[in-house]
């Protein structure tokens, strides 16, 4: 497949919370997803081409608002409710995803993104088939832990 995906998902995810955000990211290689009971918000993007895939990046529902203050301008008890918080997710998640999908342009692997959803939970595994590459990124931002986890097959 993609050789370099795990560290072309880790620039894309810098370089969005950096610029965006003015987040500094780091790479958490324990590579423990967090599971402090907290209902999480979770982000998804898919693309479609040469490659086939949907990546999903995942986040407790209190960081989750923070990015969205950040996001928005606004400080957190400015936050209106799950709309708000699902539409910057979203949006954070395209924007990831898009840099992404700008390197596999690069790299002769054309593709097209799809609508961002939002799943909510407490207690939801992502998971892939056979044929799938699976990978899976921690990431720390202060004290706040996320996850991208990424799905991707070559078309047929």
């Amino acid at each position: 497949m993609i050789e370099d995906l795990d560290h072309l998902v880790e620039v894309a995810v810098k370089e969005v919370f950096g610029t965006m955000l003015n987040f500094h990211v780091v790479r958490d290689l324990s590579g423990a997803a967090p599971l402090n009971g907290e209902a999480h918000v979770a982000g998804s993007v898919g693309f479609t081409g040469r490659a086939i895939g949907v990546i999903y990046i995942y986040a407790a529902t209190t960081f989750a608002r923070q990015i969205t203050g950040v996001l928005l301008g606004l400080n957190e008890k400015e936050v209106a409710g799950d709309e708000m918080v699902n539409d910057a997710i979203g949006e954070i998640t395209n924007m990831v995803v898009g840099h992404l999908k700008s390197r596999l342009s690069d790299r002769g692997i054309p593709c097209v993104l799809t609508l961002p959803s939002i799943v909510r939970g407490t207690h939801f595994r992502i998971e892939s088939n056979s044929t799938t590459q699976r990978g899976l990124a921690v990431f720390r931002c202060q004290k706040n832990q996320f996850v991208v986890e990424t799905l991707i097959k070559p078309s047929t």
